[in-house]
């Protein structure tokens, strides 16, 4: 109504009608009008608005029917276009909605729909933006709500998951049952090295200790043989105490040919003890003029060898 003085709200613009063309569009504060000439039109609100799209049935490109709703946010930028450009903003906004997100959605299949919804939500904003550029009105983003695919398909995606999550725990199961196989394996490789080289050093230790006694029992037997040759050859009556102690060895050796064997070699003269000792004597000599001075114990095995 026009009673000449007017106070303009913020956020709104009022079209002026003068004689009924457009005249102009009041801005926020006091604006003057002409009685009886001048009408105020339109009003339109310049604040973002949120309308809700209802519900609709969409195909995808896979066949599946789909039951979607939205919300829509947008705002007046030209109050000019929004008042002579279209007949009701919001009815006419609202079905490009609807139509833009029937058509994005026959693009796409089940699962593309299900998991782009942002890519979704952008291309209806920028379809409806092209379109609704004539009627003064900018669409800021549109958001689906709620996607309500069939009982089926909802049953055979929980069934898809179900067999998804099943195969990953059994190829989880798999995996752990090959390392610990590679595992144990590794423990019986690293074992048995082990082992082997555990018994290779006491080889090795086995064989040096009897190496070293080998050698101290041989210089032992050398330090002893020329003790006894120093003896023999440099002591007063050494060599008598050899020939005492080869006639032992001759006798002890003899009679112990008895006990090794029941063949007996008996010397023709068995009851001469002195020819006897003479005889060893007599060997002892010949060995200590082709060998040198011997030790006793390779005197006797002389003596059981002759």
């Amino acid at each position: 109504m026009n009673t000449i003085i007017k106070f303009v709200p913020q956020q709104e613009a009022w079209i002026v009608e003068r004689m009924g063309r457009f005249h102009t569009t009041l801005e926020p504060g006091m604006q003057v009008l002409w009685p009886f000439l001048d009408r105020i039109r339109y009003v339109k609100s310049l604040k973002e608005v949120a309308i809700e799209v209802p519900s609709q049935s969409a195909i995808t490109q896979d066949n599946v029917t789909l039951d979607l709703d939205g919300v829509l946010y947008y705002r007046v930028v030209d109050p000019y276009k929004a008042s002579y450009g279209v007949e009701n903003a919001e009815f006419s906004v609202s079905q490009l909605a609807q139509t833009t997100m029937r058509a994005e959605i026959g693009h796409m299949t089940l699962d593309r729909t299900l998991a782009e919804r942002a890519y979704l939500n952008n291309n209806i904003v920028r379809v409806i933006n092209a379109a609704a550029a004539d009627w003064g009105i900018q669409c800021l983003r549109y958001e689906i709500r709620d996607i309500h695919p069939p009982a089926r398909v909802v049953e055979s995606m929980h069934q898809q998951v179900s067999a998804e999550r099943t195969k990953r725990a059994q190829i989880l199961d798999s995996e752990g049952s090959r390392q610990a196989a590679i595992n144990v394996a590794e423990g019986h490789k690293q074992s048995t090295i082990l082992q082997s080289e555990a018994h290779k050093a006491e080889q090795i230790n086995k064989a040096t200790g009897e190496a070293e006694a080998i050698l101290l029992r041989a210089e032992a037997s050398a330090a002893g043989i020329r003790r006894i040759a120093d003896a023999i050859t440099t002591a007063p009556g050494g060599h008598h105490a050899v020939s005492l102690t080869v006639a032992d060895r001759y006798i002890d050796a003899f009679a112990q040919l008895a006990k090794e064997s029941n063949t007996l070699i008996i010397p023709a003269a068995a009851a001469d003890a002195s020819g006897m000792v003479a005889q060893a004597l007599t060997i002892y000599d010949n060995i200590t003029k082709r060998h040198g001075v011997v030790g006793m114990d390779k005197v006797a095995d002389m003596i059981k060898s002759n």
